[in-house]
């Protein structure tokens, strides 16, 4: 059978190629020269499938798309705290290459725009890093996150320095305010060979696919960054990502993103695919139009905006029955789905409802196919007091769901892999 979801990409390209309206990015000549009909779109799950067409192999530089990245490096190497004091996570409903800063701080308002970047690359490696350690630590980020080795693009790089007098004076306003406490031409330079970094659609998925994954290279795995690192990004992507038009693209699309004047465009929908499109026109945001477009209708199609989700199993509790009699009866309840803070809840309310009279209570999670933190902190917290209330409690969990289940001080569980054979004495009939 032929693979569905190429030709699905294939016939969205055809659908926008029509569309002829933007700009090159004129301001760059390098990127200027771009040819303007290249067009190609990804799609990268968080198991490592690859799926794409039109021109997912052509080569061009990352630019702004690296933002979110590096702000994740940086977050990595410098910790919360350090980073959120230099820089903000508000829209700034301006410009990617307005001078947004913060009355009285000097603090850019988010790291998507140059001057929260720009602040963002000189907080990536160690704190005593020279210029160029720092531009090595970015592009071996960058690398990890596309799961290949990346390389800087010379000519563009070269082009846009020549032209770089604006986000010279956006790092030497920073350096005014303390903000950049590195030395403002250095920093510009390295910034710019980060935007300068070459890559394909496919890479772009990739990296994109990362992110979605909870910072773990799908096809490597490698923890590229840590998950609260990604949460974060994520959220900066979906607020700041589209620059001015980010509250459209929230509304209508729905997916955290962010988008480069190459013509390149991501979007990460957390676990379960990165997406990436590649077109050189731009519309008057700096957006590739038809990017968007196919954006549009990935999101339509698909039903990926983030707000839209899936409805959750009609019961955690697939089943809530008793085998066995006197004192080997045993009261298992079988869990299904995926189960978070809402499907934990109706556990415990099963187990709070009425007493169990049974000594011996079992939480089948052979049907469970994932459990987050606080639903896994919920369950555990019932099998503690379950067992401070006399019952002894087994896990089964032939696919270790719960890795290493310590319900804290005083409660026990046993864990086995199936009900039927490993919890004893054997049930009578």
């Amino acid at each position: 059978m032929r693979p569905i979801i190429p030709d699905y990409l294939a016939e969205a390209l055809g659908d926008v190629e029509a569309d002829t309206s933007g700009e090159t990015a004129g301001y760059i000549p390098e990127l200027a020269r771009a040819h303007p009909d290249f067009l190609g779109a990804a799609f990268v799950t968080v198991d490592g499938e690859t799926y794409g067409a039109g021109d997912t192999d052509v080569e061009f530089t990352i630019q702004s798309i690296s933002k979110p990245f590096v702000y994740a490096l940086a977050l990595s190497d410098r910790g919360f705290d350090a980073v959120l004091d230099k820089v903000g996570v508000e829209p700034s409903g301006e410009a990617f290459n307005e001078i947004s800063l913060e009355s009285g701080t000097g603090r850019p308002l988010n790291p998507m725009i140059n001057a929260g970047a720009i602040t963002a690359h000189s907080l990536t490696g160690a704190e005593d890093a020279i210029a160029a350690d720092r531009v090595e630590r970015v592009i071996h980020g960058l690398s990890a996150f596309a799961g290949r080795r990346l390389t800087v693009d010379e000519s563009v790089y070269a082009s846009e320095r020549a032209h770089a007098h604006r986000n010279l004076a956006i790092a030497h306003m920073l350096r005014s305010h303390d903000i950049l406490t590195t030395d403002a031409q250095a920093t510009t330079d390295g910034y710019i060979r980060q935007c300068s970094v070459r890559v394909t659609t496919t890479d772009l998925a990739m990296m994109a696919a990362t992110l979605a994954n909870r910072g773990r290279n799908p096809l490597s795995g490698e923890q590229v960054v840590p998950e609260p690192v990604v949460r974060q990004v994520l959220s900066v992507m979906f607020s700041c990502g589209m620059y001015d038009a980010a509250g459209d693209w929230a509304t209508q699309v729905g997916i955290p993103a962010k988008s480069g004047v190459a013509g390149g465009l991501i979007g990460a929908l957390p676990g379960q695919v990165g997406i990436a499109t590649f077109s050189p026109r731009l519309d008057a945001h700096g957006n590739s139009v038809r990017g968007v477009s196919l954006c549009e209708r990935f999101s339509s199609d698909m039903g990926m905006h983030v707000m839209e989700v899936s409805a959750p199993a009609r019961a955690t509790v697939r089943s809530h029955h008793v085998v066995g009699v006197g004192p080997n009866a045993l009261r298992i309840l079988q869990l299904q789905g995926g189960i978070g803070f809402a499907g934990a809840e109706k556990v415990l309310r099963e187990c709070v409802d009425a007493p169990f009279p049974e000594s011996r209570v079992a939480f089948d999670l052979t049907r469970v196919h994932s459990l987050d933190d606080v639903a896994r902190r919920m369950l555990l917290e019932v099998v503690r007091r379950l067992t401070l209330d006399g019952h002894e409690v087994f896990l089964v969990d032939p696919e270790t769901i719960m890795p290493d289940p310590d319900p804290g001080d005083g409660g026990r569980v046993t864990v086995v892999t199936g009900a039927d054979h490993a919890v004893v004495p054997p049930i009578a009939p």
